[in-house]
Protein backbone atom coordinates (compact mmCIF):
# COMPACT_ATOMS: atom_id res chain seq x y z
CA UNK A 1 0.00 0.00 0.00
CA UNK A 2 2.70 2.42 0.62
CA UNK A 3 4.55 4.49 3.41
CA UNK A 4 4.28 8.08 3.33
CA UNK A 5 5.98 10.80 5.45
CA UNK A 6 4.53 14.64 5.24
CA UNK A 7 6.38 18.02 6.37
CA UNK A 8 6.71 21.08 6.10
CA UNK A 9 3.66 22.39 8.08
CA UNK A 10 3.14 24.82 10.56
CA UNK A 11 1.96 28.53 11.65
CA UNK A 12 1.54 31.01 9.16
CA UNK A 13 0.07 34.43 8.84
CA UNK A 14 -3.35 34.61 6.74
CA UNK A 15 -1.43 35.63 3.06
CA UNK A 16 1.22 33.89 3.71
CA UNK A 17 3.00 30.83 2.47
CA UNK A 18 4.29 26.87 3.14
CA UNK A 19 5.59 23.94 1.20
CA UNK A 20 4.39 20.31 2.11
CA UNK A 21 7.04 17.62 1.18
CA UNK A 22 5.86 13.58 1.32
CA UNK A 23 8.05 11.08 0.76
CA UNK A 24 6.67 7.74 -0.54
CA UNK A 25 8.17 4.75 -0.73
CA UNK A 26 6.80 0.66 -0.58
CA UNK A 27 5.23 1.08 -4.34
CA UNK A 28 6.52 2.76 -7.66
CA UNK A 29 6.20 6.01 -6.70
CA UNK A 30 5.94 7.26 -10.61
CA UNK A 31 2.87 4.80 -11.34
CA UNK A 32 -0.43 5.76 -10.58
CA UNK A 33 -1.83 9.37 -8.92
CA UNK A 34 -0.89 10.74 -5.86
CA UNK A 35 -3.64 13.60 -4.21
CA UNK A 36 -3.36 15.57 -0.81
CA UNK A 37 -6.17 15.84 1.23
CA UNK A 38 -6.97 17.57 4.60
CA UNK A 39 -9.17 17.83 7.43
CA UNK A 40 -10.13 20.82 8.85
CA UNK A 41 -10.66 20.89 12.42
CA UNK A 42 -14.06 19.02 13.60
CA UNK A 43 -14.13 18.47 9.36
CA UNK A 44 -13.94 15.15 7.50
CA UNK A 45 -11.48 14.35 4.84
CA UNK A 46 -11.29 16.78 2.01
CA UNK A 47 -9.83 16.36 -1.11
CA UNK A 48 -7.41 19.06 -2.39
CA UNK A 49 -5.46 18.00 -5.33
CA UNK A 50 -4.33 15.44 -7.46
CA UNK A 51 -1.30 14.51 -9.97
CA UNK A 52 -0.81 11.84 -12.16
CA UNK A 53 2.07 9.30 -12.21
CA UNK A 54 3.65 11.75 -14.74
CA UNK A 55 2.77 14.80 -13.85
CA UNK A 56 1.02 15.72 -16.61
CA UNK A 57 -2.57 15.78 -15.42
CA UNK A 58 -2.97 17.94 -12.36
CA UNK A 59 -6.03 18.65 -11.05
CA UNK A 60 -6.83 21.20 -8.21
CA UNK A 61 -10.93 21.60 -5.80
CA UNK A 62 -11.94 24.97 -6.75
CA UNK A 63 -11.30 26.31 -3.27
CA UNK A 64 -7.16 25.94 -4.00
CA UNK A 65 -7.19 26.73 -7.58
CA UNK A 66 -4.94 29.54 -8.04
CA UNK A 67 -3.07 29.51 -4.64
CA UNK A 68 -1.73 25.87 -4.49
CA UNK A 69 0.14 24.17 -6.66
CA UNK A 70 1.13 20.10 -6.83
CA UNK A 71 4.21 18.53 -8.03
CA UNK A 72 6.41 15.75 -7.76
CA UNK A 73 9.81 14.16 -8.16
CA UNK A 74 9.66 11.03 -9.47
CA UNK A 75 13.43 10.47 -9.30
CA UNK A 76 13.14 11.21 -5.91
CA UNK A 77 9.77 9.71 -4.54
CA UNK A 78 8.59 13.02 -3.53
CA UNK A 79 5.46 14.41 -3.42
CA UNK A 80 5.30 18.55 -2.92
CA UNK A 81 2.29 20.96 -2.39
CA UNK A 82 3.51 24.65 -2.40
CA UNK A 83 0.37 26.89 -0.50
CA UNK A 84 0.47 30.70 -1.39
CA UNK A 85 -1.81 33.15 0.04
CA UNK A 86 -2.80 31.05 2.53
CA UNK A 87 -6.23 32.14 4.08
CA UNK A 88 -7.39 30.55 7.62
CA UNK A 89 -9.74 28.36 6.82
CA UNK A 90 -6.90 26.31 4.68
CA UNK A 91 -6.31 25.61 8.72
CA UNK A 92 -6.12 21.44 8.51
CA UNK A 93 -3.85 18.76 8.78
CA UNK A 94 -2.51 17.95 5.08
CA UNK A 95 -2.42 14.38 4.06
CA UNK A 96 -0.39 12.96 1.42
CA UNK A 97 -2.00 10.18 -0.23
CA UNK A 98 -2.26 7.30 -3.14
CA UNK A 99 -5.11 6.96 -5.22
CA UNK A 100 -5.35 3.29 -6.63
CA UNK A 101 -8.05 4.00 -8.91
CA UNK A 102 -11.09 2.66 -7.09
CA UNK A 103 -10.44 4.21 -3.77
CA UNK A 104 -12.36 6.49 -2.06
CA UNK A 105 -10.56 9.65 -0.24
CA UNK A 106 -11.52 7.56 2.84
CA UNK A 107 -9.76 3.98 1.44
CA UNK A 108 -6.15 6.11 0.18
CA UNK A 109 -3.59 4.92 1.88
CA UNK A 110 -1.96 7.73 3.37
CA UNK A 111 0.50 9.37 5.92
CA UNK A 112 -0.02 10.68 9.29
CA UNK A 113 -0.15 13.87 8.23
CA UNK A 114 1.78 17.77 8.82
CA UNK A 115 -0.46 20.30 10.60
CA UNK A 116 -1.03 23.74 8.98
CA UNK A 117 -2.05 26.38 10.81
CA UNK A 118 -3.26 29.64 9.26
CA UNK A 119 -3.76 32.58 11.93
CA UNK A 120 -2.84 36.49 12.70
Amino acid sequence: QGQFVESGGGRVQPGGSLRLSCVASGFTFSDGIMTWLRRAPGQGLEWVCDISGSGGLIYYHESVKGRFTISKDNAKNTLYLQMNDLKPEDTAVYYCARNRGTDTIGTMPRGQGTEVIVSS
